[in-house]
């Protein structure tokens, strides 16, 4: 099963890189070659990997993907990700489906679905074997792509199925809570969807509370439980991701992109983004421009990291 998922990943993904499919919220990838390690933010997401090894670290933990596993993206979570095994012979394949909350609100909603087994690790993010019946769907999804006209009618059949596989595995217990409405889990991720869409404004704490309808301290410890920093952290790798893709993609200089992240002094910026990516802004992205330090950045992170929010059709994280 794994093989035949592989064939059909590959006959849809022939060329290294991301590959968009007609199904909204799916992506096939095909890296050939390892990598450094790049920085990237994972949005809620789960990933099938067939072939190929990825290694991702979250505030010092380490997640391996191999050909056994998926990984599931319970949150928007800010990781170091390095693709490990990959050749033109033996490429890196994997798919990645943007998981619906609705959704997954709607799967949890059945009385007849299973408890999972708990899992004692809280973070956002979590890596698990996968099944032969998520294999199954995962190969009925690949397939679907061949036949358009019957995406809009099996493919929310599908992607439920995929849902409620994951939901039966012990790492389906992080995404069930995040999924639950007044779990303190799914109003910490409320909390983290608001800094995200207003990473360039002030923080203030309470404000923050507030949203997520909870104290500063349980935020606080709740916050660091789902992505291993406090807020202010989290915000400030939003803002240093924004800049550097700002300043890459759209010429802009250090000064200004420091302004228009949120950055009151050009002088802490500089610092805060020579310790985050190993040398000043300018000479940071002069090296990613001349090539010596290559990331495979997808259309997801340009997207995220600039702020210009999710896409409808086709979402990502960097796979």
């Amino acid at each position: 099963m794994r093989m035949a998922l592989a064939q059909g990943i590959a006959a849809h993904a022939p060329t290294h890189g991301e590959h968009r499919t007609g199904i909204a919220g799916l992506l096939l990838f095909r890296r050939t070659a390892p990598s450094v390690c790049y920085r990237a933010t994972y949005e809620p997401s789960l990933t099938v990997f067939v072939q190929g090894r990825k290694l991702i670290q979250l505030g010092g933990h380490e997640y391996l993907c191999d050909e056994s596993s998926f990984l599931l993206s319970s949150i928007d979570v800010p990781v170091q990700s390095q693709i490990v095994e990959a050749s033109e012979q033996k490429p890196l394949l994997s798919m990645l489906l943007r998981l619906d909350m609705s959704m997954v609100q709607e799967v949890l909603s059945r009385e007849d679905l299973p408890e999972p087994e708990r899992l004692s690790d809280s973070r956002g993010l979590a890596i698990g074997e996968t099944s032969i019946g998520l294999l199954e769907a995962s190969l009925r999804l690949i397939k679907l792509v061949d036949t358009p006209e019957d995406i809009p009618f099996l493919s929310p059949l599908i992607q439920r199925e995929m849902i409620y596989r994951v939901l039966r595995t012990p790492q389906g217990e992080r995404l069930r809570a995040i999924a639950t409405r007044g779990e303190l889990s799914n109003r910490t991720a409320r909390a983290i969807a608001w800094l995200r869409a207003n990473y360039t404004k002030p923080l203030h704490m309470q404000e923050l509370a507030n949203v997520a309808r909870m104290g500063v301290s349980t935020l606080h410890h709740q916050f660091r439980a789902l992505t291993t920093m406090s807020p202010l952290q989290y915000q400030k790798q939003l803002r240093l991701q924004a800049a550097r893709q700002r300043m890459l993609m759209e010429g802009i200089d250090a000064t200004n992109a420091a302004y228009e992240v949120g950055y009151e002094s050009v002088s802490q910026f500089s610092r805060e983004y020579s310790r985050f990516f190993g040398q000043p802004p300018m000479r940071d992205v002069k090296t990613l421009r001349d090539g010596k330090r290559i990331e495979p950045a997808t259309a997801f992170e340009r997207k995220v990291t600039t702020g210009q929010g999710r896409t409808t059709s086709g979402m990502a994280s960097p796979v």
